[in-house]
């Protein structure tokens, strides 16, 4: 049985106010008070809600650190698109590299940390109870067997993501955050699990096909955005 939640208020009002503002900047145009030229000011925004919405539904330092480069690249572009600054591709490659090698080593000093602030417990190898995994520009493919499972975060960035977690097991309930944009994010779940998807696409989708584990004490509670992008839960 599929159920759908609200996010967490603050990640709801973020969106709703980004919404708003860009309706309203739309309605100015049409009035002709302001000229907005959509082609070069749409994708900037999209990026900078997009960063925004990922800082505010990051747990872990390397989750922050995404959205924070998203803002960055989509505010340069909306001040290269007003005129306001100069910036080449010659200039932007550096800095794609550079906030890269950021991430990399976020990603090998931060660990995760739980929704009241205390590390997440991690085990080695596929046994581990909770995940921090980012996919950019590739694929990635896990299998995940731990006993214990907990959630985590996963990150998808113009790339794939399949997690296999059928032979998993939660002891109660798990709440795994998910963001994906321009790629997609396919979950595969045991059969007991009872899903509860808390998300909002974006000129996205999200897909639940699960048998509905009703009556299982065992719940998966998946939150995130899919922005331009998919997620899909399945057995």
């Amino acid at each position: 049985m599929h159920r759908n939640r609200p996010n967490a208020p603050a990640s709801q009002i973020l969106l709703g106010v980004a919404v708003i503002v860009i309706g309203f900047l739309f309605l100015l145009d049409n009035l002709g008070w302001m000229d907005i030229n959509y082609s070069i000011h749409f994708w900037p925004v999209i990026l900078i809600v997009a960063g925004a919405l990922k800082i505010s539904q990051s747990r872990a330092s390397s989750g922050s650190l995404v959205g924070v480069l998203l803002l960055a690249a989509g505010g340069l572009l909306l001040l290269k698109g007003m005129g306001l600054i100069y910036l080449s591709w010659r200039m932007l490659a550096p800095l794609l590299l550079i906030g890269a090698g950021i991430m990399v080593v976020f990603r090998s000093v931060q660990r995760p940390r739980a929704s009241d602030g205390s590390p997440y417990s991690l085990k080695d190898g596929h046994g581990e109870e909770s995940l921090n995994i980012m996919a950019i520009l590739g694929g990635y493919k896990r299998r995940i067997s731990s006993q214990d499972f907990r959630g985590g975060e996963v990150t998808a960035l113009m790339a794939g993501c399949e997690l296999d977690l059928r032979d998993a097991s939660i002891e109660g309930e798990a709440v795994l955050h998910v963001f994906s944009m321009f790629g997609g994010i396919t979950i595969d779940v045991p059969t007991d699990w009872t899903v509860i998807l808390e998300g909002t696409p974006i000129l996205g989708g999200f897909e639940e096909r699960t048998s509905g584990g009703q009556g299982s004490n065992k719940r998966l509670i998946v939150r995130g955005y899919s922005i331009m992008g998919g997620l899909e839960i399945r057995n």
